[in-house]
């Protein structure tokens, strides 16, 4: 398990858009499963949408976006920064909302130089609430 210390250490993301709290699996180059715990104090509650709050889907990829980054780093990469390259087939069957626990299943599925591509899958209970395919490409860290 690795927890948000060591996310932070890994992840240049930092409140209020670091969206994972806690790793449960990792098999380095392969897979991954993260934890986002929602509550109704997060800061795009506010806007999205007043009175009826609801995780906006685009957050969702991105959190499944972080927890593969953390893959990434937990895979020998070092010194690089992840940056997204495209996403593709996102689909969003169930509203996420305050009070949901966002678990997050990522694998690696194709690997070339510095392209990672990736299947993602976010989850609230046993229902999918969002997936997608999305691909990014590790390179030097920009100051």
């Amino acid at each position: 398990m690795i927890d948000i210390r060591d996310i932070q250490n890994l992840l240049p993301h930092r409140y209020p858009f670091l969206l994972v709290d806690r790793i449960l699996e990792l098999e380095p180059a392969k897979r991954i499963v993260g934890i986002k715990n929602v509550t109704i104090n997060e800061p795009f509650f506010q806007g999205h949408f007043p009175g009826n709050p609801v995780m906006p889907g685009v957050l969702q990829i991105e959190a499944m976006a972080q927890v593969s980054g953390v893959l990434a780093f937990k895979s020998g990469i070092t010194g690089k920064a992840v940056y997204f390259l495209s996403i593709e087939k996102a689909r969003f069957r169930k509203m996420v909302l305050p009070g949901d626990q966002l678990r997050m299943e990522v694998e690696v599925t194709h690997r070339r130089g510095s392209v990672w591509k990736f299947s993602g899958k976010a989850y609230v209970d046993d229902k999918i609430a969002c997936e997608c395919e999305f691909s990014a490409m590790i390179s030097e860290r920009e100051l």
